[in-house]
């Protein structure tokens, strides 16, 4: 017999993976200041823009002599941005344990066509970092959204290395301590771990990246969008709030909202503390459950933000329709709401516990998804 519906609801049912929940206390009178109507290289754009750099570098702990651009297109704008206007310069390793990290690996072999060494490893693993080159040039994802596998930390990096690293950062940000000396250039987007909006990027050099840029010239033609440089030099504007494009001012002042609610809770190590209470509150479920298990093989390696959860009970034949059904059934009673495993990664769960999420919601989706399990299952064994 099938058990009671749980008696609490998640106040806040928000659990996707991006764009992800807002801060708790969010509202729209929030963005009251946002100029909208003024053209962003008006002073007041300008001065927008340019808090929104600072105080990212602020909250992070960005070196001061590290350049942080807004650009278009999300994570994804940033990362082709940097792969474009800085890669071919010296060979490439190519690092990838889940489907974005993929994705770059394909821009540079297939589009690019670098010379390249790729190190794959399959959902829930994660490359041996140690065994990279780093004369060359390294490309990598810090935290895989669609595998819920994260780096443990730069240590392997070499501080006294040739090449550049490349690090698609973007659901680590903000919610991961990283290693600033260790990343030559690191891009994020805004609708991660602060539950900002889509559609903006950020990309980050260090004085290295911008030595490259400087001295370097693809041997392919950069569309503008792409463009970092100007004369051999690098265009400094860009990193000072005069964006490659027009950004939504309303985006903006959503990020500056999102920036100055994480200072309320204590900056990057109350964020970190948050997303890893969130994550503790599964590892309890899931410890003390034999039908569910993380997708990540190493704790070491779990990600505190993407949580990513498959069913093990061997008498769920379609573990992928099961999954899906689970889900339906979650969002039906509005418990839990896009928590489908993602399209290319293994059939299961995954949840978003990056810090703009309560963890008491998170404490009380648990036994929701043990009632959607277990009607699932019994609806499973009625069908039979």
């Amino acid at each position: 017999m099938v058990k009671p519906t749980p008696a609490t609801r998640p106040a806040n049912p928000r659990f996707s993976s991006g764009p992800c929940a807002k801060n708790p206390d969010f509202t729209l009178d929030a963005l009251k200041d946002a100029p909208l109507g003024r053209s962003h290289r008006a002073a007041i754009g300008k001065a927008k823009l340019k808090e929104a750099i600072e105080t990212t570098r602020e909250i992070l702990g960005i070196p001061a002599d590290y350049k942080i651009g807004i650009v278009p297109a999300s994570d994804t704008g940033a990362m082709e941005m940097a792969m474009w206007s800085l890669l071919g310069e010296r060979p490439v390793q190519m690092v990838a344990w889940e489907s974005f990290g993929a994705g770059w690996v394909t821009d540079v072999v297939k589009q690019l066509k670098i010379e390249a060494t790729t190190h794959l490893a399959d959902y829930g693993e994660i490359v041996d970092m140690a065994a990279l080159d780093y004369d060359q040039d390294v490309v990598f994802t810090w935290n895989g959204t669609t595998s819920g596998v994260r780096l443990p930390s730069g240590d392997v990096i070499p501080a006294d290395r040739d090449g550049l690293t490349l690090c698609d950062a973007t659901s680590a940000c903000f919610a991961m301590d990283l290693p600033w000396d260790k990343l030559d250039v690191t891009t994020f987007s805004w609708q991660k771990v602060l539950g900002g909006e889509a559609a903006h990027g950020m990309l980050i050099l260090s004085p290295r990246a911008v030595d490259r840029l400087e001295s370097y010239t693809p041997a392919w033609p950069l569309p503008k969008i792409f463009r970092l440089t100007k004369g051999g030099k690098l265009i400094d504007g860009i990193f000072t709030g005069a964006t490659i494009n027009t950004p939504s001012m309303l985006c903006v002042e959503d990020y500056l909202v999102a920036l100055n609610w994480a200072k309320s809770v204590g900056g990057l190590k109350g964020l970190i503390a948050r997303a890893e209470a969130n994550f503790a509150a599964i590892d309890d479920f899931v410890s003390t459950r034999d039908w569910i298990d993380f997708l990540a093989t190493d704790p070491a390696t779990r990600s505190t933000t993407s949580v990513c959860l498959k069913f093990t009970n061997p008498a769920i034949a379609d573990t992928a329709a099961f999954a899906k059904a689970v889900t339906k059934r979650l969002e039906a009673e509005n418990a839990g709401l896009d928590l489908g495993a993602y399209r290319d990664a293994p059939a299961g769960l995954r949840i978003w516990c990056g810090g703009t999420v309560e963890t008491a919601d998170v404490a009380a989706l648990m036994p929701w998804i043990e009632w959607a399990y277990e009607a699932e299952l019994a609806a499973l064994s009625e069908a039979a």
